[in-house]
């Protein structure tokens, strides 16, 4: 059993820059790929990054690859997400997830058993 709880979000204008941060509970982190996704209204939840339990790997979404950033930090049972030169299109709610089986990464929310309650990013032009 994992909870999750996402902090760092707010109002940034656009080129600016947030980190968002996923807390975790449990003792057994270190065994999960950890990936966030956002929802913007009126649209589907879509994947943003993930980074295998390691944190040897990252993989990200073409529209923020270049821009985000994915990290984590095992012995803090903590994971990143430095989002850089942001644009209004990025506006949405952000949640980070933990794969629905140890090790396993994937782009696909179904995927991953445990979600945080998101937090907002919202970019002004």
């Amino acid at each position: 059993q994992v909870q999750l709880v996402e902090s760092g979000g707010g109002l940034v204008q656009a080129g600016g820059s947030l980190r968002l941060s996923c807390a975790a509970s449990g003792r057994t982190f270190s065994r999960y790929a950890m990936g966030w996704f956002r929802q913007a209204p009126g649209k589907e939840r879509e994947f943003v990054a993930v980074i295998t339990w390691s944190g040897s790997s990252t993989y990200y979404a073409d529209s923020v690859k270049g821009r985000f950033t994915i990290s984590r930090d095992n012995a803090k049972n903590t994971v990143y997400l430095q989002m850089n030169s942001l644009k209004p299109e990025d506006t949405a709610i952000y949640y980070c997830a933990a794969s629905r089986t140890y090790y396993r990464h994937s782009p696909v929310a179904n995927e991953y058993g445990y979600w945080g309650q998101g937090t907002q990013v919202t970019v002004s032009s």
